[in-house]
């Protein structure tokens, strides 16, 4: 396992919560979950420390915090877990918290990902009016970020010419550089929805909850669902699934889209968002591996290439 000082810190405290320290350790050496910029996960056995990115604001991480602990959210959210007595409440200058542990989704079955659950775990959030004063939602944030990210990685390279234009034709709210329109804001957002993000709790048995709070807030609930909307419109989401999604999320009252008809007027700003996000990341990465993108990487550059191209009238409207 990785050894650097803050896994080893973040494995000690998963220990620590794991077990009282008077009782007699049997247990399997600390797991390391993620070890990223933006998150460090550690596990020891049924118990799961978490170091949030280093320019995470504390204000407002303490707020998403106590979002997840809200017995309000119950049922929705998975709550972390009290740090034992006396643990530090850092790692090398990095918020940590723990978390009891979940079984994520199986990527080795894609048939039994759960996205119905999902849906409806979307739809209950965004309905749950905030328990208390939150921060925007992270979600256009995080695609700016991969912008520029893409932009470092590559310096000129013609490659990222049409991510760019599928970029600029996004309304300013969706670039993280104004507010949502005030009639789409102010919903219980996730932020960072994907299937990574649910965990069964009690572990194997237990109900689908949503993890990773980082990036949650009030903001535009299509945000949630445009992951999945983008993978549909780019080819890597089977329609049946995708309808199974939509109809789930519609059956359990979410907000998002409307009751009936058609969904893409709210979703279509933040499909082509995250499309471009997700293009952006794509040739970010192959830059740094030396490769060139994979089949999934390219049918999201391609689905930006469209973006594109579309004329104005296409992409404008009542979402932007």
């Amino acid at each position: 396992m990785t050894t650097t000082p803050v896994v080893r810190a973040l494995g000690d405290l998963a220990h620590a919560g794991a077990h009282p320290g008077t009782t007699a350790c049997t247990c399997a050496p600390p797991q390391v979950l993620a070890d990223r910029p933006d998150g460090t996960v550690v596990r020891s056995g049924p118990v799961v420390a978490k170091a949030h990115a280093p320019d995470s604001e504390a204000h407002a991480l303490a707020a998403r915090l106590s979002l997840a602990a809200s017995p309000r959210l119950a049922g929705i959210l998975l709550p972390p877990l009290r740090a034992p007595a006396g643990a530090p409440g850092s790692a090398e200058g990095r918020t940590v918290s723990l978390w009891p542990y979940g079984v994520p989704v199986d990527p080795s079955d894609p048939d039994a990902a759960p996205w119905e659950e999902a849906a409806e775990l979307l739809a209950r959030l965004h309905r749950t009016p905030p328990p208390h004063p939150l921060p925007p939602m992270r979600g256009p944030a995080k695609a700016a970020r991969a912008v520029a990210r893409m932009c470092a990685a590559r310096p000129g390279d013609e490659a990222v010419g049409p991510v760019l234009a599928a970029w600029r034709g996004l309304p300013a709210w969706a670039r993280a550089e104004m507010s949502e329109p005030e009639h789409r804001g102010g919903f219980l957002c996730h932020g960072d929805l994907h299937l990574g993000q649910l965990v069964r709790h009690p572990a194997s048995h237990g109900p689908w909850l949503l993890i990773d709070v980082d990036d949650a807030g009030l903001g535009d609930p299509a945000w949630d669902l445009a992951r999945p909307a983008a993978w549909y419109a780019a080819g890597l989401l089977p329609p049946t699934i995708w309808l199974r999604f939509l109809e789930t999320y519609r059956a359990a009252g979410g907000p998002a889209v409307c009751a009936e008809g058609d969904p893409w007027p709210g979703l279509d700003v933040p499909a082509r968002a995250i499309t471009v996000q997700t293009a952006a990341l794509a040739l970010a990465k192959s830059a740094a591996e030396e490769r060139s993108p994979d089949e999934v990487e390219q049918l999201m550059i391609d689905a930006c290439v469209r973006i594109a191209t579309l004329p104005p009238e296409l992409v404008s409207g009542p979402a932007s």
